[in-house]
């Protein structure tokens, strides 16, 4: 199973505080808008999102179709073709994909521990 690029999404406070303190660890700007509360940033093959208002705890993200650097794949393992995969090994699952669609979707789930894991399909 091809879960695609991962990355981990934070709930901020103070996305400027938040961009600012990771600037100063490495991460460059990758993607987003501030002005809409949402960055993308990276640091070699380490990539975070900052999410101001958006969630309310940190989210492990996995987004199918893409690389690290947010670049498409020739091939990929479909969100609900692991969905499918998934659901047979017993995952519950908290939020499941339309299956009678293509393209972008997404599906939740949640560790033994509480965290959060979106795997989202942008393509």
């Amino acid at each position: 199973m091809k879960l695609g690029a991962f990355s981990i999404s934070l709930a901020v406070k103070d996305i400027h505080k938040s961009k600012a303190f990771y600037e100063k660890l490495g991460f460059t700007h990758k993607g987003g808008n501030i002005d809409q509360n949402w960055l993308v940033l990276k640091n070699g093959d380490a990539v975070i999102g900052l999410f101001q208002g958006m969630f309310e705890d940190n989210i492990i993200t996995f987004n199918p179709g893409w690389d690290g650097n947010a670049q498409n794949l020739d091939e990929f393992d479909d969100v609900r073709a692991i969905q499918e995969h998934l659901k047979s090994l017993g995952v519950e699952l908290t939020k499941e994909a339309d299956t009678s669609t293509e393209g972008p979707e997404h599906i939740t789930l949640t560790d033994p521990d509480g965290n959060t894991i979106l795997i989202d399909q942008h393509r």
